[in-house]
């Protein structure tokens, strides 16, 4: 029997693709379970683009707490340790005040980090990082990849010789550890909480019901003003590197503006990507996330099917838990 001390307090994760409800469940139960919702999607850290990434409007911002929406500027390179270390950080101080911290969000790599920890591969320093950067820029990609293919064959054979941000990176360990990045990558992770504390939900909508949610999102995105958010990232020619440069639809939209494609053909694009990706968000977590409870549905298209989840959903925690709901 373990002795392990558990919070009482769980840490909700509702997990699934893009536009299946995940926001509207996670509204719906922080009302119910005193909840501040924490962003768990790559995209929806930046400010510049909240129509595009899909990020909670104001109006359902308003109805509970949110954290960690519009935090960064384009310019930023957001990665997983920024996000999780902010991200306990907002999870511990709900906890300390009584509130439950439910996290919401469709990127695999962040929630499996959260869930099981990361390997402690140092933090370059500012000077390393720029270094680099001078090599990429004088001698470019492909000296790089020579470095590593020198210096840790084990990671250059798993790496496109074109994955710019991953070979700059294992270079950057090695010239700072002087160790390889697979050295790291043996060392286990230590998780940042235990396995208990966690109650995980997945949205799993069936594939046809899913791909049209999204054409229809992507046409109201388009409403809402998507193509000015494009047109105000322009000036600021940012890297096409640049993680808030890859938002789904950015490029594709950022391709009609300098006459690449026409509207239409660059709508349908962001269509296509954008259910390509839920395929693989859907792949991952069909594979890699092991819910304790799933809702074969998108939330938000039955009423009374959403509610009755709801209520079950709470039941499940009050019984698991011992949290009151309201």
């Amino acid at each position: 029997m373990s002795h392990i001390k558990i919070n009482p307090i769980p840490i909700i994760i509702i997990a699934g693709p893009t536009a299946s409800g995940k926001s509207g469940l996670g509204i719906e139960l922080a009302k119910r379970l005193n909840g501040v919702i924490i962003n768990a999607d790559s995209m929806q850290v930046y400010k510049e683009i909240p129509i595009l990434s899909a990020a909670p409007n104001s109006e359902e911002q308003a109805q509970v707490p949110h954290k960690l929406y519009g935090i960064y500027e384009a310019t930023n390179r957001g990665n997983i340790m920024d996000w999780l270390t902010l991200c306990r950080q907002e999870i511990d101080t709900a906890r300390s005040q009584n509130q439950t911290p439910i996290i919401i969000g469709g990127t695999g790599m962040y929630l499996d980090g959260l869930l099981n920890g990361l390997s402690p591969i140092p933090e370059t320093p500012q000077a390393i990082r720029d270094k680099v950067e001078n090599m990429l820029q004088e001698k470019g990609l492909s000296h790089l990849y020579k470095i590593l293919q020198d210096t840790d064959a084990k990671t250059a054979q798993k790496l496109s010789p074109n994955d710019n941000s991953r070979i700059r990176r294992a270079v950057e360990i090695w010239l700072d550890t002087n160790k390889p990045l697979s050295y790291w990558h043996n060392i286990p992770p230590q998780p940042f909480y235990p396995a208990q504390e966690f109650f995980k939900i997945y949205i799993k909508p069936p594939r046809s019901e899913l791909d049209k949610r999204l054409r229809i999102r992507f046409d109201k995105m388009m409403e809402k003003g998507a193509l000015d958010e494009v047109k105000k990232l322009l000036p600021l020619q940012l890297s096409d590197s640049l993680p808030a440069m890859r938002a789904l639809g950015v490029q594709e939209l950022k391709g009609y503006l300098e006459n690449t494609y026409t509207l239409e053909e660059a709508i349908e694009l962001g269509k296509l990507h954008t259910r390509q990706y839920a395929k693989r968000q859907s792949t991952w977590f069909n594979n890699r996330f092991n819910a304790d409870s799933i809702y074969e549905e998108s939330f938000g298209s039955n009423t009374e099917k959403d509610n009755f989840f709801v209520n079950e959903l709470v039941d499940k925690l009050q019984k698991r838990y011992k949290i009151l709901a309201k």
